[in-house]
């Protein structure tokens, strides 16, 4: 009988292809597969919850597999993690997943922030963690105009070409621009996104920020399902996979 675990993970993506396992480049899922390999020498399939991009990190990355061998599950986290070293992937929490959990499928919420330092100074620090923009940007007129991107509505303007969803309609929850500092902190929740949608809704509002588009104008161009109405895409290495929510136990 195969024992699922039920991992939530950190990581920085800069030095990945992505979450997804690829050919050209290493993975976080081909990073923690192998950290599975070393630990207990089962070959295992790790699902994630989101297939974040190269350079894309994560606070809160959840991943399902399934083991032959039960380890308790603090063993399984310290395990891995010492087999992760020097990668910058953590393993936070390990757990016994309920029968039948799956950690993509059974998402309800998933909650991205994007990061944009506002200031003339380049970062030290923080190079790859966020967006720098050194000219200064209006945060509650990006405010106003995220609001008009918040329901359910068609996202084509929004979405990469190659992104596979079926359909380009998607809820979306909540989109909150806010300043803190000098960083200006973009939030989005849905139940899914489409390829790039927030890295692309981000650098329509950056737009509206630095005055060279009314909030308005973000209506309009959601209103035209035209992708090459949207502003330029915002930098990969300023997003971050927050959190990702489940349905409580029954």
């Amino acid at each position: 009988m195969l024992n699922r675990y039920r991992l939530l993970i950190e990581y920085d993506g800069g030095p990945f292809v992505g979450w997804q396992r690829q050919e050209n480049g290493p993975s976080v899922q081909g990073a923690i597969e192998e950290a599975v390999f070393r630990f207990c020498g089962e070959r295992v399939t790790l699902f994630g919850a989101g297939r974040t991009d190269a350079g894309v990190h994560a606070l809160g990355q959840v991943a399902h597999l399934d083991l032959n061998t039960p380890p308790p599950p603090g063993r399984l986290r310290d395990a891995l993690n010492a087999h992760l070293r020097p990668a910058p992937v953590t393993i936070l929490k390990a757990e016994a997943a309920p029968p039948g959990f799956h950690a993509r499928l059974d998402a309800i919420r998933r909650v991205y922030r994007y990061q944009i330092l506002n200031r003339r100074a380049p970062p030290a620090l923080s190079a790859g963690r966020v967006w720098h923009v050194p000219r200064p940007l209006d945060a509650a007129r990006m405010q106003e105009a995220a609001q008009h991107l918040v329901g359910r509505h068609d996202f084509t303007t929004f979405r990469a070409a190659q992104c596979q969803a079926r359909s380009p309609v998607k809820t979306l929850d909540r989109l909150q621009v806010s300043r803190e500092g000098e960083l200006i902190v973009i939030e989005a929740q849905a139940r899914s996104f489409l390829h790039n949608q927030v890295r692309s809704m981000t650098g329509s509002l950056k737009r509206v920020g630095e005055g060279k588009w009314t909030p308005e104008r973000l209506k309009d161009i959601l209103a035209e399902a035209n992708r090459a109405a949207c502003g330029p895409v915002a930098p990969p290495g300023g997003l971050y996979l927050v959190r990702v929510d489940y349905p409580p136990p029954s």
